[in-house]
């Protein structure tokens, strides 16, 4: 307890150099990753478009490839044939997602576990996920009262029983919130481990003992991260193809 006491004051979440603008705080590092990712999906695209052919496929062609197979048979399942015009977006945030969790094993840090990542995953820190979460939510609300209309999208909550009405509104509001947490929690937890560790360690084992560990926990979470990155990113990408099939549903 003593240990955990004398640790807690020595972490520092989303310690980073920000900046104003109209009263809203920017994390330099944050918008700085993201902007990475975004330039290295749109290099991606270009690549994929000179290289694209009929014949014999490239690797990245066959990637791409095996990935919008697998989305549109995710798509088909859930949704149904209609649902193939939400398969170029669940392909976008899946290999956005991944390249963003995936940024992490690039190593950006001037000194493990003490300096903060120069190019931390954007999906660790929560303003990313909660922002696609939110364009996710608004998709589906425009996408519902498409399908169903105003007034029959406000009375679909109260089906089937007019009781459960409350009930559904709070499911509904609380999906951008999982969403958001989900995926969140699942990148910072690697971030908090670290800290943890490097605290902890050096009070154990002294400044050397405690940087070995952080290597040894660092190196075996980066293993471990490869995995959980792309499974999350396939989470989000499913959840948001389930969500905008269940907007898109009528009753008959």
């Amino acid at each position: 307890m003593r240990l955990l006491a004398a640790a807690k004051p020595q972490i520092q979440i989303g310690d980073q150099p920000t900046f104003h603008v109209l009263g809203l705080t920017f994390d330099t590092y944050i918008i700085a990753s993201t902007l990475v990712v975004a330039g290295f999906m749109l290099a991606l695209v270009v690549l994929l478009r000179r290289s694209a052919t009929s014949a014999a496929p490239g690797k990245l062609q066959m990637f791409f490839e095996y990935v919008v197979d697998q989305v549109r048979d995710l798509t088909s399942s859930v949704i149904g044939p209609e649902g193939e015009q939400y398969v170029p977006l669940g392909v976008l945030l899946f290999v956005f997602i991944l390249a963003c969790n995936w940024l992490e094993f690039i190593p950006t840090q001037l000194q493990v576990g003490v300096s903060p990542e120069l190019l931390p995953p954007p999906t660790a820190d929560i303003n990313l996920p909660l922002a696609m979460a939110l364009s996710v939510f608004i998709l589906c609300q425009i996408v519902a009262v498409r399908h169903r209309g105003p007034v029959g999208n406000f009375k679909h909550y109260w089906k089937p029983y007019i009781v459960l009405g409350p009930i559904n509104f709070i499911e509904e509001i609380t999906k951008p919130i999982t969403l958001t947490l989900r995926l969140f929690g699942n990148l910072f937890a690697g971030t908090l481990l670290l800290l943890v560790v490097a605290v902890v360690g050096d009070q154990l084992l002294g400044p050397i003992g405690g940087g070995s560990m952080v290597f040894i926990v660092g190196l075996l979470w980066k293993v471990f991260g490869l995995f959980i990155g792309a499974i999350q990113a396939l989470i989000f990408s499913l959840l948001t193809i389930m969500y905008l099939g269940m907007a898109s549903a009528t009753e008959h």
